[in-house]
């Protein structure tokens, strides 16, 4: 090689490297794959209150301002991946190693001892770094003109690096809550896993922009074209292979990539990974003619690909006189990133690299810059005001409460309809709304609560009113958070991830507003403004909590309190028969780091037994009505009332046939597995003026309202617990009779006083069942839906472990069975199917290694992944990831999520109830 084909230039983040020369250089300049700039939408009314300037810089910030998150199955590279980031930012001088526990975003203890992610962290840093004396930032718009990527000018990245692990699946949740894009990142020897599915459909749920970065194809048995077609066939997407992997000789060792989009080469040249040497088409096919033409296929691949989901493609194709390799980079660049921030996009890019031998991380960072979406070009996020649902900025506009206004006049409310000035006048004093998706108790800083302003500007010693809690708070400090490290700022503007520190009430979940004034509540309907919650479906793990000492107990309270805060997928609850408090959780690791933080952080002097299962009840026969009237004083006043209650067995199925099977019933409600049915024969229920429900036959004290909350509140209590064992009621039909003229008293006849009849008559007719000959009340167990995966030699082995030790039922091997997380059975559903990917369709590079050779042909008897879905009893399945190691030599996984309740036979019920109560 001739010196003279060289010449030497200076990047940010990056030593000087060797490029060739003119004839070489790329058609735009310093390439990595660096993506053109694509449309750029306004932002017309998130900044209200801000000056023209004001508004301008705003805007142009948020243009380079990017939230995204890491995700991925557990192990696959996420925090190594982010450690790389970090230090070629500019952010760190060295690099962490998840072994040594030397990261930054894994700085818990419990994280650190155990090499993997618990909570998600956030991070802030800039890609490219920024340099002193940048001048005026272009447009892009001006970067477009000039062929330039948007990464040609420094971005603000908010990172946020998630856990893998399945027992964290809600923590990653309410993270992509508020991202605007994600890498996803996968383990090129075990390709696209079953957690990875799982975090797949949640970012779908949200209509998250995605992108791939394949991991680790340094390892061997990597299989970088076996992975972008497993990407086709379980992600429910197109695969655009924008770089493909460069080995040593073909099949030598990993050295660097093969860039698509700029027809490049990139070799890294060892070390930190800040070397890298860049060769054109020209150069590479004589560095490595393999490589080369694999690299032309790539490209005919992509556009091809590309020019079915976009039209602008193909006329750039048709101007290229049909030559797949005449089209321009940035022309390639603005289709992709057209096609993955369009609606119901599914064409999913593709990355390679080996984050551990530093390869592939500056051109994934260009990527992010370039391809993810900026907060201004997201989808309009969802509000609720009132009983009114639409997006941010139809309620910026006023259009939501003039349609909230105009439903409240149709209910019959006392409320004036408010036009669209009257209603731009409480929203021109609404300062900022933002969303709580994090709160962490921090022993330096106290609680911090992380949050995502949506509009305006949250500012420093603003009043903050939480419109779920209906408090308000004030905010006397504001941080920008680096992982442990936080920076003082006086705002978080819109589009920005930031910490509030010393609010004393706030939770995951909330949304918090600012709001102009000296009230600080805001004016109706504003106090009713909603972000889209998240929903938590209850645990089913869990483990008693005792204090050391009853003078602890408190303390152990405020503690427990503190963690529910930090994560609501943790549940308290007191066993009224023992008096034992119960902590559930969401799985094995995850209720084991919830006692570490209870014990080692908080500095709770209590003590967790072991993990138990939550069972419940079910009848086995019909009780007769029994009716019973509460007779008493509540809070020194006499009550009285009465009522009828009736309990059989419920079948989900005949729930429509059951409810248009009583005329007179006045509730019909299905909660927790049970239904409840009121029925009031008689009352003459008519409507009133106002909307509301009244009848001549209840006490003045009581409406029809009234009279169904009651009534459902008590039958609900007595379903808490069983009549034989004690845990809660399911599958159980519960009807309750009302009858006016029999079980009203007149003012003696209270809510209090109805809601205890009903649930004294609910409870008679639970030990009615004991008498019956039917036997009672039967134990119901958990039932889960696992998948699991592990190679061919491993296959027979496991599946006989579940079929036979553990009483579970094999569904089906390899097919792709919809399951849902168990932090996922209540949150919103994806909005569409994922559709059928031929595979054969797909491009993928040939894997070097999975020809025919010494090795190979091992690789494919039993290394070849395969998926067992099962139904096991929940029981069978604790402490069940250990064993499935041992039997699979470490490499099986598996997930799960609660399937529904079963009910036991009369030999395992024994079994059970024998360990239970302690006897051996």
């Amino acid at each position: 090689m001739v010196a003279a084909h060289f010449t030497t230039i200076s990047r940010p983040g990056m030593r000087p490297i060797a490029l060739l020369s003119k004839r070489a250089v790329p058609r735009y300049p310093v390439s990595f794959g660096r993506l053109p700039a694509g449309r750029v939408s306004t932002l017309p009314t998130c900044c209200r209150g801000f000056s023209a300037t004001a508004y301008a810089l705003q805007n142009a910030d948020l243009n380079r301002t990017r939230n995204i998150g890491i995700i991925a199955h557990i192990d696959a590279g996420k925090t190594t991946t982010t450690e790389r980031m970090l230090y070629y930012s500019g952010f760190t001088r060295r690099m962490g190693d998840v072994d040594e526990g030397s990261t930054v975003t894994d700085f818990l203890p419990a994280e650190r001892a155990r090499g993997i992610t618990i909570q998600s962290a956030a991070i802030t840093f800039h890609w490219p770094p920024q340099t002193a004396g940048e001048g005026d930032v272009p447009t892009p718009e001006e970067l477009q003109a000039k062929g330039l990527p948007r990464s040609a000018v420094s971005h603000t990245i908010n990172l946020i690096d998630t856990p893998g692990h399945a027992d964290f699946t809600f923590e990653v949740l309410r993270s992509l809550r508020i991202l605007d894009g994600a890498v996803c990142i996968l383990d090129g020897v075990a390709g696209v896993e079953a957690q990875t599915e799982q975090v797949w459909h949640q970012a779908s749920t949200y209509r998250i922009p995605r992108i791939v970065y394949v991991n680790k194809l340094d390892r061997d048995g990597a299989a970088f074209g076996r992975t972008v077609k497993e990407v086709g066939a379980r992600l429910g997407g197109w695969p655009a292979v924008c770089q493909i992997p460069w080995f040593e000789g073909g099949n030598g060792r990993f050295t660097g990539v093969a860039d698509a989009i700029s027809l490049q080469g990139l070799r890294w040249e060892g070390g930190d990974g800040k070397a890298v040497k860049m060769f054109d088409l020209q150069r590479l096919e004589e560095e490595d003619a393999q490589l080369a033409a694999e690299l032309k296929r790539a490209r005919t691949a992509l556009v091809e690909l590309l020019s079915e989901h976009d039209e602008v493609m193909v006329e750039k194709f048709l101007e290229c006189e049909e030559d797949h390799l005449a089209v321009s980079p940035t022309d390639i660049l603005d289709s992709l990133r057209r096609c993955l921030l369009e609606q119901g996009n599914k064409i999913i890019p593709v990355f390679a690299g080996a984050s551990f031998r530093n390869i592939g991380v500056q051109p994934l960072l260009d990527s992010v810059a370039n391809l993810l979406p900026s907060p201004t070009e997201c989808p309009d996020p969802e509000v609720s005001i009132g009983n009114v649902k639409g997006g941010l900025q139809r309620l910026l506009s006023g259009d939501l409460i003039v349609e909230e206004s105009k439903n409240a006049s149709a209910k019959g409310k006392q409320k004036k309809k408010a036009s669209k000035s009257e209603a731009q006048n409480p929203i021109e004093k609404l300062q900022s709304c933002a969303l709580a998706f994090k709160v962490v108790n921090d022993a330096k800083r106290g609680v911090l609560v992380y949050v995502r302003v949506y509009s305006g500007s949250l500012d420093r010693n603003c009043s903050l009113f939480n419109t779920n809690l209906g408090v308000a708070e004030r905010a006397p400090r504001l941080l920008k958070m680096y992982a442990n490290d936080a920076v003082e700022v006086d705002s978080i503007p819109a589009g920005h991830i930031g910490v509030v520190v010393g609010l004393k009430y706030a939770r995951t979940g909330d949304t918090l507003i600012s709001y102009a004034g000296n009230k600080a509540t805001p004016p109706e309907p504003l106090n009713t403004l909603q972000l889209r919650p998240i929903d938590v479906p209850p645990p089913v793990f869990f483990a008693s909590v005792e204090p050391h000492s009853l003078s602890e107990e408190k303390n152990v309270q405020d503690a427990l309190a503190l963690l529910l805060r930090e994560d609501p997928s943790l549940h308290v609850s007191v066993d009224e028969d023992s008096g034992q408090t119960l902590l559930s959780g969401m799985g094995e690791l995850h209720l084991e780091i919830a006692r570490d933080r209870l014990i080692n952080d908080l500095k709770a002097k209590a003590s967790m037994g072991r993990i138990e299962i939550g069972y419940r009840e079910c009848p086995l026969s019909q009780s007769g009505p029994v009716t019973k009237i509460f007779e008493k004083e509540i809070a020194g006043r006499k009550g009285k009332a009465g009522c009828t209650a009736d309990i059989e067995p419920f079948d989900a199925e005949a729930e429509a046939d059951a409810s248009s099977s009583k005329n007179d019933a006045i509730l019909v409600e299905t909660r927790d597995g049970n239904q409840i049915i009121i029925v009031a024969p008689g009352l003459d229920i008519a409507t009133n003026r106002k909307g509301e429900e009244e009848s001549q036959l209840l006490p003045t004290n009581v409406d029809v309202n009234a009279l169904r909350t009651s009534l459902y509140n008590g039958c609900l209590a007595a379903l808490a617990r069983g009549p034989q064992f004690s845990f809660p009621m399911h599958s159980t039909k519960v009807t309750l009779t009302f009858d006016p003229l029999e079980h009203s008293f007149g003012s003696d006849t209270t809510p209090s006083a109805l809601s205890a009849a009903a649930r004294l008559a609910t409870q008679s007719a639970l030990k009615d069942l004991m008498s019956s000959p039917a036997g009672g009340t039967s134990l119901m167990e958990p039932v889960m839906n696992v998948i699991i995966s592990v190679d061919e030699a491993s296959l027979g082995a496991v599946v006989h472990d579940i079929s036979s030790s553990r009483g579970g039922h094999i569904v089906s091997l390899d097919e792709d069975v919809p399951t849902t997380s168990t932090n996922l059975s209540s949150s919103p559903q994806p909005p569409e199917e994922a559709p059928t990917i031929d595979v054969s369709k797909i491009y993928a590079p040939p894997d070097p290694f999975g020809t025919s050779s010494v090795g190979a042909s091992i690789s494919t008897s039993t290394n070849q992944q395969r998926t067992i879905t099962a139904k096991v009893p929940l029981k069978e399945m604790v402490g069940y990831l250990k064993h499935l190691r041992s039997l699979t030599g470490g490499r099986g996984t598996f997930v799960m999520s609660v399937d529904r309740f079963d009910r036991m036979n009369a030999q395992r019920q024994k079994a059970v109830l024998t360990e239970l109560r302690g006897i051996y």
